[in-house]
């Protein structure tokens, strides 16, 4: 897999024009979503590298990263005259970078394409390690490809567009990167002050979240073993996002993270000898932050089969990644039903319910 270069912008437009004369190409299409339309793409207006590029539209959030959607970025590709020698730009959060690239990677068997994330969770997470994919049968991401975008450029000026609860849903991501890399990027983590926010202070801690996870894409860019150091509180987290679309109480993907961190720092002390005070930080920090995702013992049965659904597992058995100490990781980690309950129970008991 060819290796994406990651620019921490100075200024965006310098940034954009040596992305796209890095990519020789013969069309340029740039896709949003309904709210990068509205209120990002204006930070681009004007830029002459971007005057004959023609935009792709679609709705946000989501519920939108679907076939259905796909298929009509497709078509306007089609509609359009795109070649194999033609270039996208993905201007959005995670899911216009992942469908955006799935788009990309699959269109005459593959184009060119930039990603400029918006939100931080794509900053840190979805446009960086170059996963792409769309839902699908009511399973996240059960449908992508590997393939990194040529460039992804970061400009943190765009988070001062973002609510607290879309800052929180990334920060989540960055406190994982944080867990799995060394004790002093996880202290300076929880000891930020997300309540007077300094942005320039913002831009370094998110460049060195960006490098964890760069580091370890590198090392193993088609997942086969060290990358699922990145899916720490992936997998009791996807299990609490799938169960809040199928009850029709959609939650951020950070949020289920963070729930998700909060369960495997519980196995990871069981199992693995985590230690109870780092777990103890580490969790106060989320539920003052992130609130309590609720459910109840007559839950625990449909989470497990979500658990089992996990792209990370082998012949049925769960798959997590578990933490000895933090930077210490623990890949390929098993626990049975019995101990999955009970860590359903730890969570409920100490998050309040």
């Amino acid at each position: 897999m060819s290796k994406q270069e990651v620019i921490l912008c100075e200024d965006l437009e310098s940034s954009l024009k040596r992305a796209i004369d890095n990519c020789p190409h013969d069309r340029l299409f740039i896709l949003t979503d309904d709210h990068t339309h509205r209120l990002c793409l204006s930070q681009l207006a004007g830029l002459s590298i971007l005057k004959d590029a023609v935009e792709i539209t679609i709705g946000a959030e989501d519920v939108h990263k679907t076939l259905e959607t796909l298929a009509s970025v497709w078509q306007v590709l089609s509609e359009k005259g795109a070649t194999r020698h033609s270039l996208l730009i993905n201007l959005g959060g995670g899911m216009v970078t992942d469908l955006g690239g799935f788009a990309a990677a699959t269109f005459k068997r593959g184009i060119a394409y930039i990603n400029i994330p918006t939100t931080l969770l794509a900053m840190v997470d979805a446009s960086v390690g170059g996963k792409t994919g769309i839902n699908f049968n009511g399973l996240k991401n059960e449908i992508g490809a590997f393939a990194p975008a040529a460039s992804v450029l970061i400009e943190t000026e765009f988070l001062r567009t973002l609510d607290a609860h879309n800052f929180f849903s990334g920060y989540a991501e960055m406190l994982k990167h944080g867990l799995i890399s060394n004790t002093s990027h996880w202290a300076e983590l929880l000891a930020f002050d997300t309540e007077k926010m300094d942005y320039g202070y913002l831009k370094k801690l998110v460049g060195h979240s960006v490098q964890v996870k760069e580091d370890i894409v590198e090392q193993d860019p088609f997942e086969h073993g060290i990358r699922k150091a990145l899916n720490l509180g992936h997998t009791v987290g996807h299990a609490f996002e799938s169960l809040a679309l199928a009850e029709n109480r959609p939650v951020l993907h950070g949020y289920a993270v963070a729930w998700g961190i909060v369960c495997e720092l519980y196995l990871s002390h069981l199992k693995a000898g985590f230690p109870k005070e780092k777990m103890r930080q580490t969790i106060q920090f989320i539920k003052d932050n992130y609130g309590a995702f609720h459910f109840d013992c007559k839950q625990y049965d449909r989470l497990y089969e979500f658990m089992q659904h996990d792209k990370k597992n082998s012949a049925g058995v769960i798959n997590f990644t578990l933490l000895k100490e933090i930077g210490d990781i623990s890949i390929n980690r098993t626990a049975d039903k019995d101990t999955i309950f009970e860590m359903f129970d730890f969570y409920r008991e100490c998050m309040g319910m």
